[in-house]
């Protein structure tokens, strides 16, 4: 697989707590340099970003990021200020620990209340692999699906872990037709990349692959 057709997947990324604007805007101009899907970036840049990039990119956000204990009215003010701001996807955190006391119920609506927030716009639902059982994980392939949304995403990268080729191919089992897949956390090569895509992966969640980009195109310099 090309480069070109890995970086189309990639959801360029810059998450770090220390993240500064003069970073942003160059995964800004990276991403739009190297046609990305989307750049992920935290809440606070949503706005400045969007006014940069205009219609050139889709600006992605993360919700109740990175542990998800948010309680759902947070998370849903969190969606609605960040659509409104210039967000054209988000990528939400769950409640682990409502996955984990098994009230998939709950978890359910509340994915459906932040997708109803999204409308038309991509909602990303991130379980954070590294945490759950392979129970868990199934029973939360069937919560997304159920609860419509239009990804299911493996990790936030902050955590103990970062995305499996077994989660991946996990969720191609048990999603529904509707949902994609997001692999996220620890992607660094592009076997690895062109991997979780062969696996089932439509996105990736990576700062790594328009790295590797950038030095391919110094050595042929």
């Amino acid at each position: 697989m090309d480069i070109r057709d890995i970086l189309s997947h990639c959801d360029h990324t810059l998450l770090a707590q220390t993240a500064t604007w003069d970073e942003i805007k160059t995964v800004l101009d990276d991403g739009v340099k190297y046609g990305v899907a989307s750049c992920c970036i935290p809440p606070s840049f949503v706005k400045r970003a969007k006014e940069y990039v205009g219609d050139k990119m889709k600006i992605c956000t993360v919700i109740g990021f990175p542990n998800g204990y948010n309680t759902a009215d947070v998370k849903l003010f969190e969606t609605e200020q960040a659509i409104k701001e210039g967000a054209d996807e988000i990528d939400m955190v769950v409640n682990i620990g409502d996955v984990k006391e098994g009230k998939f119920k709950k978890v359910t609506d509340e994915i459906k209340l932040l997708k109803n927030a999204c409308g038309k716009k991509v909602l990303k639902v991130i379980i954070e692999t590294c945490l759950l059982t392979d129970a868990e994980k199934i029973a939360m392939c069937r919560a997304v699906t159920d609860a419509g949304a239009d990804y299911i995403k493996t990790s936030t990268g902050f955590s103990k872990g970062g995305a499996t080729f077994d989660d991946v191919e996990l969720f191609g089992k048990h999603v529904g037709e509707n949902v994609r897949i997001k692999a996220a956390g620890g992607i660094s090569s592009l076997a690895d990349a062109e991997k979780f895509l062969a696996l089932g992966a439509d996105r990736l969640g990576t700062s790594r692959i328009v790295k590797l980009a950038k030095e391919n195109e110094n050595e042929k310099r």
